[in-house]
């Protein structure tokens, strides 16, 4: 049998191996538990990594991406990359914790969140989370924008209090309609295009904190002027580490964030492709879509 083996972190070989369902060297786990992982595929001696800051190694790679994936045949995982979830956890929990623990990281750039009024533009699954983790972590008040009304309803069921359609609308005018005249202390960008992202700007108040959560396929131009005349800080975050797998789980053992409304639909793992094709078709009106693997 042709296997993907990852032999020391950031190698990996295809070999003709028997396929045990754990490792003969694995303590750590037994088989029937149930994990989730980090993705990450790290070097291990660059200075991100060396520092602790494993998830911006210079030669960074994420599994099912840059390396094999879960829809292979098998798949291995380096015992540093899983954690063992409760025993309170289900399976469609399980699969939502690492787009929590982006969330949670994303957070964790501002530091104490507890306290203040938090903008978060986009209320695509990224963003509804970290609406949710903002007000799971404390926020006193949080608001969430998007151009789709589906994404918005979602958004209330999942208890985020301001859920606004930005289409033709004064954003900074109303964020200070909802969180008064000192707006936002912290917003969070989660789409990724120069349009939000010059809603961010805008809708900061001086010496506001913007954190950058979304991809950015295109190089966005940007009012420098106002990031410098109002002492803005933009933050780049970027995926999580262990902690934030720890803090996620945190958020939903007591029961700070819900999941269910995030989930559109479920499909068999045979029906991989029509998945996609499903994707595809309903883009706005599509969030989580899970694959049901069998034993």
């Amino acid at each position: 049998m042709r296997q993907f083996v990852m032999t020391t972190p950031g190698r990996i070989e295809q070999r003709d191996v028997p396929v045990p369902e754990i490792a003969a060297d694995v303590k750590q786990v037994e088989v029937g538990r149930k994990a989730t992982f980090m993705p990450q595929v790290v070097c291990g001696n660059c200075l991100p990594c060396i520092q602790g800051r494993y998830h911006i190694c210079d030669s960074l790679k994420v599994m099912g991406f840059q390396t094999t994936g879960a829809a292979s045949d098998y798949f291995a995982v380096p015992t540093d990359r899983i954690v063992l979830l409760p025993r309170g956890i289900d399976f469609d929990q399980g699969a939502m914790v690492e787009p929590l623990a982006v969330a949670v990281h994303a957070l964790g750039r501002l530091g104490d969140v507890a306290g203040r009024k938090v903008l978060v533009l986009g209320a695509g699954p990224i963003g509804n989370l970290v609406a949710q983790a903002a007000k799971g972590l404390g926020a006193t008040s949080v608001m969430i924008t998007d151009l789709s009304p589906y994404r918005l309803e979602i958004a209330g069921r999942c208890g985020v209090e301001h859920c606004l359609d930005s289409s033709g609308k004064d954003v900074p005018a109303e964020v200070a309609l909802r969180f008064g005249k000192y707006r936002a202390d912290a917003i969070l960008e989660c789409v990724g295009v120069e349009a939000t992202m010059d809603q961010a700007i805008r809708s900061a108040r001086k010496g506001t904190d913007i954190i950058v959560v979304g991809v950015f396929g295109d190089r966005a131009k940007l009012d420098l002027g106002l990031v410098q005349d109002r002492e803005l800080r933009l933050i780049g975050t970027l995926m999580y580490r262990e902690e934030d797998y720890r803090g996620a789980l945190d958020l939903m053992e007591k029961g700070k964030v819900t999941l269910s409304p995030l989930i559109t639909r479920h499909f068999p793992a045979d029906d991989y492709l029509k998945a996609y094709e499903y994707i595809d078709k309903t883009k706005d009106r599509s969030m989580k879509i899970m694959m049901d693997f069998k034993d």
